[in-house]
């Protein structure tokens, strides 16, 4: 959660399509819950800040209990 990635390193973490990645990451941001930074072609992406953090690692508890 601390790293920049880009939209093919987070689809490649995630096994996913670069264009399912992009989708998501419009929705992220249109949210304003992650943001971006432009770096010629590239496009980096990092979670907005640390409330977005704590919540993304709450739920992340919430879901992994049993």
């Amino acid at each position: 959660m601390d790293n920049e990635l880009c939209v093919c390193d987070l689809a490649a973490t995630i096994d996913t399509t670069i264009s399912a990645i992009s989708h998501q990451l419009r929705l992220l941001r249109n949210a304003r819950l992650v943001k971006f930074r432009k770096d010629g072609k590239m496009v980096y992406y990092t979670i907005k800040d640390e409330h977005i953090k704590k919540l993304i690692e709450q739920i992340a508890e919430h879901v992994l209990e049993r």
